[in-house]
């Protein structure tokens, strides 16, 4: 897919990957963009900046009914959204400490969003026979993330979900990509590096940290190539095949990583 002329939904589209996304699309000739964030000023400032159609629109991706919302607003302005990018997500650095909230948390915005978002969109783009769904799922998703368990088995759930819905549609028209960049200069890494959580000083010394338009760079690419998986790092699917060539190998290696950076 290229984006030239497409109609695209992002969510998380504050700052961060979302707002880098936005700015990618819309220097690519995007027909229309609809950004979706908690935080309604900052998407609705960041969609006077485009230099296309776009719009604010405040959604809580949590609620089933709010992400249904946001996909109608985008229906009744454009008529279609040809790609949605499922992209808000959030961190803990917990292990398995009492953190009941932090897990259920984790488990709807890293993983119930993206249900409620292709359940939402899925049905125009059906009845189209053509749609694009863009997940953010994180290298965490097919690796692990030291120091941080709901993020590890969200983001394992997130891909997994990615998967299923390509298997599920995708011969129907129906293209998914999983963006699983592993190190990221945004708020979320800044605040875990703050806040002296394992897993983000761990992520920021596995190797480069990239620029969310680094990542952009990357998502534009991977569109265009219709691929499943969208590695910003190129290292990573390195990481993924060592895993799976040699799972009690790579564990080990894990340990020693993450032993010396708590150390």
């Amino acid at each position: 897919m290229r984006v030239d002329g497409r109609v695209v939904v992002i969510t998380g589209a504050a700052g961060g990957i979302g707002a880098a996304l936005a700015r990618r699309f819309a220097a690519e000739g995007a027909a229309g963009i609809v950004l979706s964030d908690l935080d309604l000023d900052a998407v609705t400032a960041l969609a006077g900046e485009l230099k296309v159609d776009a719009q604010g629109v405040r959604t809580d991706v949590t609620v089933s009914d709010e992400v249904r919302a946001l996909v109608d607003a985008a229906l009744r302005r454009y008529g279609r959204v040809d790609l949605f990018c499922s992209n808000a997500g959030i961190t803990t650095g917990i292990g398995l400490e009492d953190g009941d909230a932090l897990w259920q948390r984790s488990w709807a915005v890293n993983v119930q969003a993206h249900v409620y978002a292709a359940r939402a969109v899925l049905p125009a783009m059906l009845e189209r026979g053509e749609g694009y769904l863009l997940q953010t799922c994180s290298a965490a998703g097919l690796l692990t993330a030291v120091g941080d368990a709901p993020y590890t088995v969200t983001k394992h759930a997130a891909v997994a979900l990615a998967e299923w819905l390509s298997i599920t549609y995708g011969d129907r028209g129906i293209r998914v990509s999983a963006l699983c960049p592993q190190g990221v200069d945004t708020p979320m890494l800044r605040d875990g590096l703050d806040a002296g959580h394992v897993g983000a000083r761990v992520t920021a010394a596995s190797g480069a940290v990239l620029s969310p338009d680094d990542v952009a760079d990357a998502v534009i690419a991977g569109l265009a190539d219709e691929r499943f998986l969208i590695l910003p790092h190129p290292e990573v699917g390195t990481y993924l095949a060592h895993k799976t060539q040699n799972p009690d190998r790579w564990l080990a290696g894990m340990r020693r990583l993450a032993g010396g950076i708590a150390g």
